[in-house]
């Protein structure tokens, strides 16, 4: 049977939400909310709409990848055809999935949290095979999810409090200067929950200096004005 034909850029933005000119930063942060819109768990959303969005993510981060050389080319969406694709969210937490049969019939799966690649589910004589798919948020490394996180490059420097947004809901972690130095963080028993022969995983916070040029520059502007004034 023919493949489907590869989705057009102009529907990929739409599906996206995204105007003909974006940087790659506005592409992540549109795929994010759109991800979130189209989870199979929230109303309105499900497994199909969630893999096309995450084909629109995929079309255009492939098209920016073919301007830009330096950038490392995406990983193609390839879900398995007579198996089960699901995503970390469903993975963590369990959830609702569908699958088109052999025959053609579209069932609505319950799948319970804990599932790993390689799993298998029964639905009626049908056995399908799992495969965990990360998604750009959100890595899976066995049992292990991974994260990125950015950090005031203060904290990061000399350690403090910070409130981290993770997929199991928002962490309050104390970091030191140690864990600052390795720019990594292991929030223990927080990644995919035990489930048969597989173990409690670990969430894994991969730590960046946030961005504050443009604070910096507002700031000085205000300075500025503000300097200007005062001499008039």
């Amino acid at each position: 049977m023919a493949s489907d034909p590869p989705i057009s850029l102009r529907a990929s933005r739409e599906i996206l939400g995204l105007g003909p000119f974006f940087t790659p930063g506005d592409l992540r942060r549109a795929f994010r909310e759109a991800a979130k819109r189209a989870h199979p768990d929230r109303s309105g959303g499900g497994s199909e709409r969630f893999r096309n969005v995450v084909e629109a993510y995929h079309r255009l981060q492939a098209a920016q990848s073919s301007q830009d050389r330096i950038s490392q080319p995406p990983v193609a969406w390839t879900p398995e055809p007579m198996g089960l694709t699901i995503d970390p969210l469903i993975a963590l937490q369990g959830g609702f999935a569908e699958h088109k049969l052999p025959d053609g019939r579209r069932v609505r799966i319950r799948l319970p949290a804990g599932l790993r690649s390689g799993d298998k589910v029964r639905v009626g004589p049908v056995e399908l095979p799992v495969a965990l798919h990360g998604t750009p948020d959100i890595l899976v490394r066995g049992d292990d999810l991974w994260i990125n996180a950015s950090v005031a490059p203060r904290t990061l420097a000399e350690g403090g409090r910070i409130a981290i947004e993770t997929p199991v809901g928002r962490r309050i972690v104390w970091l030191t200067r140690k864990a600052g130095e390795r720019k990594l963080v292991r929030l223990v028993g927080q990644g995919l929950p035990a489930r048969g022969p597989h173990r409690q995983g670990h969430l894994f916070l991969r730590l960046a200096p946030a961005q504050t040029d443009k604070i910096d520059s507002a700031a000085r502007t205000l300075l500025r004005r503000f300097a200007a004034a005062w001499a008039a």
